[in-house]
């Protein structure tokens, strides 16, 4: 990569990572489903001022904004507003790449590779030791359960998406931008039954400017800013070079966690939070790793 792009990447992983903490300062004013619905109707009336409108067909929209923009931000959003801390959400929620694995072996009939079944069990060991670890000051078993049920959520989304690439639409940012007009309807049906008109009425003449400052960045910088940057690199560099760089995702949100929100995490908590890493790292790496060692051998 470009010095410059490098720099562009860094700005995606900070973004993202402080994205968590945005969050916990949102629902602090706004009622989670609430906050939902208004970031996402704000993406769409911005994004679209700057994105085409994609070729994909409507019904493909609901397929990828349902599961990916409405449950995975319903759930995490929720997760949050009920014990789940902002360090362990971001990192949490990337047990996602471990339920899309699960889920292309199952819905694509794709195969599973050893490396892979082994980044499921590290990761999913890991996850017992945090769910093992609650307590009311550090997390909660709803808050935890939500965040997974959302890292679910994001894995059917990808699904969705490898299956409206494989009907030769284009799934890009164009998509996740113009399908953002979708959430809006069931988030705020949600939050009319769920939270009430009387909060809904109450967050909304209150709206203040922490308020405004979380919705915006939730909106601008998290969705159109960061996915329209990490657009272009993926369109510059290859996807095995790109991907990996969530990985930083969780360290920037456990870091700023710690020092913004004053999060504490246990030690089993860290035992647990090394686990899940080694195995992202091991789906992320592995066949790059396995690929080396067989032709290591070879030359021998």
């Amino acid at each position: 990569m470009t010095n410059k792009d490098i720099l562009l990447a860094l700005a995606i992983i900070f973004i993202w990572g402080f994205n968590f903490v945005v969050i916990a300062w949102g629902i602090e004013g706004i009622p989670p489903l609430l906050l939902g619905g208004l970031r996402f109707l704000l993406v769409a009336l911005v994004g679209s001022l700057f994105f085409k409108r994609p070729k994909t067909p409507i019904k493909w929209w609901f397929a990828y904004a349902l599961p990916i923009s409405f449950l995975q931000f319903a759930f995490l959003f929720s997760a949050m507003d009920n014990g789940m801390p902002a360090g362990l959400a971001s990192l949490a929620l990337q047990s996602q790449a471990l339920f899309t694995l699960v889920f292309a072996m199952l819905f694509l009939k794709e195969n599973i590779k050893g490396f892979q079944v082994l980044a499921i069990f590290i990761a999913a060991l890991g996850l017992i030791f945090i769910a093992q670890s609650h307590d009311s000051q550090t997390m909660t078993v709803l808050g935890f359960a939500l965040t997974l049920a959302g890292a679910a959520s994001w894995a059917m989304g990808n699904i969705a998406n490898k299956t409206i690439s494989q009907k030769g639409y284009a799934a890009n940012v164009n998509l996740i931008i113009w399908s953002a007009w979708i959430p809006p309807i069931p988030f705020f049906i949600a939050s009319y039954f769920i939270e009430g008109p009387d909060l809904i009425i109450d967050s909304l003449s209150n709206f203040g400017l922490q308020s405004a400052i979380s919705l915006i960045y939730l909106s601008v910088l998290a969705t159109v800013v960061g996915y329209g940057l990490w657009s272009y690199l993926l369109k510059k560099y290859p996807a095995a070079q790109v991907a990996p760089l969530t990985l930083g995702v969780p360290v920037v949100g456990l870091s700023s966690a710690a020092l913004i929100l004053n999060e504490s995490i246990n030690q089993t908590q860290w035992i647990g939070i090394s686990l899940v890493v080694t195995g992202l790292l091991v789906n992320t790496f592995g066949a790059k790793l396995l690929g080396s060692l067989f032709k290591t051998k070879s030359v021998t």
